[in-house]
């Protein structure tokens, strides 16, 4: 018996690289984005299919898992369109996103996998449209479990929440606990050792390691913060209006430095900016640089996000950074999955 997985949303490969960490075979990823193309493949080795997957065919996916027994689907559909952070969306319903998760449902529907995985923003849970995700597979006959996975409690280097959900036609299924005794990684340790550059520099042996340009009011805002601070540290002319209003006196963190000896906060989409969160270093004046963004979403530092500098852009990068699932997340899921397979008899050694 041998076993496929194919990634819908791949982006640039941070579920299917923690899944083939984990032992999985993955044929194929699909994403709409042809920017991902390139770091899904160099890094992967696996088909990458440039298709929105509300128009691919269920037979199309169907027919990239090839002659196999077992067929798992995997997914993190864009999750922006549910996000506490995305404050803009006041009718989110109307979001072309939306109905990702149903298209997601209709495949799962007419292909039959035999394990299923989402993952997702917790805020997710809240919204009829996973009420009946859910509620679909159990009329399919699958085993469904989910719950909000704490990533620092796994030993990723960040405060980041995801909803994971698992579901089988084998039988019960779930993620695996934590250790015991995990050892939280902190920025310190996974950034503390990179060579310090300047706000906008480009580090001349890793193209990767480059900052975005700080204004000049920016450099004098974070040279006046401090670790973990916010920006009532700064002098009076430097805060924002928007801070001076009472709407404004929640969004602490943005602007602000991360601790060298605490998790991360949530890396996003625009980890670069320091006006998006609390992104700034915790001692050079300046945002994270890519590389940093990219090792804190547990990338390895040998992940190749571009073919050339002349085509790199600080946005693009970012964005790719930023949507992917976390690698040893990625690796969370593979592991409880292949241990469920295991329990089923459908060894490791069959797998290809």
């Amino acid at each position: 018996m041998n076993t496929a997985v194919i990634d819908l949303f791949c982006g640039v490969g941070g579920l299917t690289y923690g899944l083939k960490e984990a032992g999985l075979n993955v044929v194929a990823g699909i994403d709409n984005d042809p920017s991902c193309e390139y770091a899904y493949v160099e890094n992967n080795r696996s088909n990458f299919i440039c298709a929105d997957i509300s128009r691919y065919s269920s037979e199309e996916i169907n027919s990239l898992y090839g002659n196999v027994e077992t067929k798992i689907l995997v997914g993190c559909a864009p999750c922006q369109t549910f996000s506490k952070q995305t404050k803009k969306y006041k009718n989110r319903i109307y979001d072309k996103k939306w109905k990702l998760l149903t298209f997601f449902s209709q495949h799962i529907e007419n292909i039959q996998p035999a394990v299923v995985s989402m993952e997702n923003v917790p805020q997710l849970r809240k919204y009829g449209i996973f009420k009946n995700f859910v509620r679909k597979l159990k009329e399919l006959k699958y085993n469904v479990s989910y719950s909000v996975v704490d990533c620092s409690k796994y030993g990723m280097p960040q405060n980041r929440k995801r909803l994971v959900l698992l579901a089988s036609k084998f039988g019960d299924i779930a993620i695996v606990p934590p250790a015991e005794k995990v050892k939280k990684r902190t920025v310190r340790d996974v950034i503390g050792n990179l060579p310090a550059i300047n706000s906008g520099e480009t580090n001349e042996k890793d193209p990767l390691h480059r900052s975005a340009q700080l204004s000049d009011k920016n450099l004098l805002r974070i040279r006046q913060s401090i670790q973990g601070g916010t920006w009532r540290d700064w002098d009076k002319e430097l805060i924002l209006d928007c801070h001076k209003k009472g709407s404004g006196q929640t969004y602490s963190s943005v602007y602000g430095r991360m601790k060298w000896d605490k998790p991360s906060s949530t890396i996003t989409t625009q980890f670069y900016s320091l006006g998006t969160g609390r992104f700034g270093h915790p001692e050079q004046d300046r945002a994270l640089s890519l590389r940093e963004g990219a090792l804190l979403q547990t990338f390895p530092k040998e992940y190749k996000f571009f073919e050339n500098t002349d085509t790199m852009t600080i946005r693009t990068i970012s964005r790719h950074i930023g949507n992917a699932v976390p690698v040893d997340l990625g690796k969370i899921i593979g592991l409880s999955i292949k241990k469920h397979l295991e329990s089923y008899n459908i060894k490791q050694e069959e797998m290809i």
